[in-house]
């Protein structure tokens, strides 16, 4: 049994794929090419956003606006503390100072109230300036988007919301990417809508922004790649991952009602012995990982065993909150500083999740948790 089943879905899609690859190679313009204008023109009509900037990842997709807002030294970002480092790692790549915020415990997502109250620590305990919020859009639940950015308006705050897990996800039939002032996701192969190499994208309605961003995605240029008005990078998406995506996200709303369906399917089956992730009403996710907490470590450890000696892989997304992380050491947090994201970390796994889950083997895990 796959975790995520990439290769069912690429014999769905393998003729329409390998036409768009055959195309790219035909006509040469590996980088920037017509693909990648496409794909942007279809992700921001998805996400009914003025502007798309495709990038190489969501890493870039999340450095490229803290860039273009000129965060750095002495600014305070905030974000959550139970996610990817990429989310963290931009901020303090910037030699801002990522300052966590604890989740809730049942969406396993940035906690607005404990969001106001890091706000005030800061404003009353630092000498920071307070530039910027990062929600993220934890397993494909968008974080509550509306609070948030009623306390990032409120506080001057950037909003930029990491929608890496999340692209899709809504709130309100509103899409998560198109909140705050920047929405950012990534295409990784794993993710709801993958490549098959790295990718990203970035959503503003902002038009001073989006060409500040185009910039710094090409070393800064201005009129031309050798006039540099700004320091930048290279986060160019590649013509044939734009390709790729193309091809997959002509299925993508079918296979977001497909996640939708096994994860339903799975909330339906499973005993009271785990917990899952809590969708609020008017919510819906895109489901990256069917993640589960149990009572406690040691039955997690049971339960994952037990599906390893069936053959069924589990992972534990994330095993440490970014806090306790060596390379957050010089911020000086300690165990015990956001309780919520630690006991999480403890007791979370997540089990397999893709479209093409059958029904039986829906059944087959379910039965294994239950019973352990």
């Amino acid at each position: 049994m796959q975790f995520i089943d990439l290769k069912s879905q690429y014999k769905r899609m393998e003729g329409e794929i390998q036409s768009g690859i055959n195309n790219v190679l035909n006509h040469g313009k590996y980088i920037m090419g017509p693909e990648v204008i496409e794909l942007e023109k279809k992700l921001s009509e998805f996400v009914d956003s003025k502007y798309c900037v495709s990038c190489a990842s969501g890493t870039d997709a999340l450095l490229m606006p803290l860039m273009a807002f000129d965060i750095g030294p002495g600014d305070a970002v905030f974000t959550t503390p139970f996610t990817f480092i990429a989310t963290a790692e931009v901020i303090q790549l910037l030699g801002a100072t990522p300052i966590f915020v604890d989740i809730e415990k049942d969406t396993f997502n940035i906690c607005p109230l404990n969001l106001e109250q890091k706000i005030n620590e800061v404003k009353n305990n630092t000498k920071l300036n307070l530039r910027a919020v990062i929600p993220v859009c934890l397993f494909g639940l968008p974080s509550n988007l509306v609070q948030i950015e009623k306390i990032a308006t409120k506080n001057n705050l950037k909003l930029v919301v990491d929608s890496a897990q999340g692209f899709g996800a809504t709130i309100n039939d509103k899409k998560s990417c198109s909140f705050g002032d920047v929405g950012a996701t990534s295409f990784f192969p794993a993710k709801p809508l993958g490549c098959y190499g790295d990718g990203g994208a970035i959503f503003t309605d902002d038009e001073s922004l989006y060409k500040k961003l185009i910039s710094i995605r090409v070393h800064g240029k201005g009129d031309d790649k050798y006039d540099n008005i700004r320091i930048g990078i290279n986060g160019r998406l590649d013509s044939i991952q734009a390709a790729i995506l193309l091809t997959k996200f002509k299925y993508y709303a079918e296979e977001i009602e497909l996640r939708n369906e096994v994860a339903t399917k799975y909330i339906e089956k499973l005993d009271k012995k785990v917990k899952t992730q809590n969708i609020p009403s008017g919510y819906k996710s895109v489901w990256a990982q069917f993640s589960i907490s149990a009572e406690n470590k040691n039955l997690r450890e049971i339960i994952q065993n037990k599906l390893k000696e069936n053959g069924i892989p589990t992972a534990v997304y994330y095993p440490k909150p970014l806090h306790l992380q060596t390379a957050f050491n010089k911020l000086n947090n300690n165990y015990g500083d956001y309780p919520i994201s630690e006991h999480t970390s403890e007791k979370i796994f997540s089990i397999p999740m893709h479209p093409y889950l059958k029904d039986e083997e829906i059944d087959v895990i379910a039965k294994i948790i239950n019973h352990c």
